[in-house]
């Protein structure tokens, strides 16, 4: 496949991520709010930043060049890092307010589909980041695995609340993105760093 179809599959891949996550965010602050679960309003900010991430994506991927990649490589990396601050300030809060939430069953339900959703599309992200050799698009394919583990992270919790009354697996659910966070926001700068004498080619 030639360089302008990977793009094109590429842009297609992040409009797909939008369109999904644009939906998503609004059925899960609905259901964040009646729920009043953190885990579920942790998700919902996951997907703002899944949402800014794939829109940096398509910026780099229509004017591909090492100073965009760089930039964009930064964005992302300054998003993770707002990501990982909100969910342990949310975590801090709950487990000290005490705060118990109720089921979801809407929650429930979309957070499956949304689980299956990013996988699907971090593979096709990754496939597609390989064969252009673009380092955006395998870290915005990175971000994009790390809400699929988000996802299962936090329908485990949600589970545990619904079927044993573990209000506390609600909140801790969403520590699993924490790490990926950090992880994926040291990755990011790293790379956007790496051979800046070439930012001025």
């Amino acid at each position: 496949m030639n360089t302008a179809a990977l793009i094109k599959r590429g842009l297609w891949l992040e409009y797909l991520t939008l369109g999904w996550n644009v939906v998503g965010v609004v059925i899960v602050i609905i259901a964040a709010i009646a729920a009043r679960s953190v885990a579920l309003a942790g998700f919902g900010l996951d997907s703002l930043i899944e949402i800014f991430a794939s829109v940096v994506v398509v910026w780099q991927l229509r004017g591909i060049n090492q100073q965009r990649e760089h930039l964009a490589l930064r964005l992302i990396g300054s998003a993770f890092i707002a990501l990982v601050i909100y969910i342990v300030a949310q975590l801090l809060i709950t487990l000290l307010t005490g705060t118990h939430p109720s089921t979801s069953v809407g929650g429930i339900v979309w957070i499956a589909a949304t689980f299956i959703a990013m996988l699907l599309l971090a593979l096709g992200k990754r496939l597609t980041g390989r064969q252009l050799q673009n380092e955006v698009l395998l870290t915005e394919g990175r971000v994009t695995l790390v809400d699929a583990y988000l996802a299962g992270a936090v329908l485990l919790g949600l589970l545990l609340n619904a079927l044993f009354g573990w209000w506390w697996a609600d909140p801790l659910a969403s520590l699993v993105i924490v790490y990926y966070g950090i992880r994926e926001a040291l990755h990011a700068l790293r790379g956007s760093t790496s051979h800046p004498q070439k930012e001025e080619a």
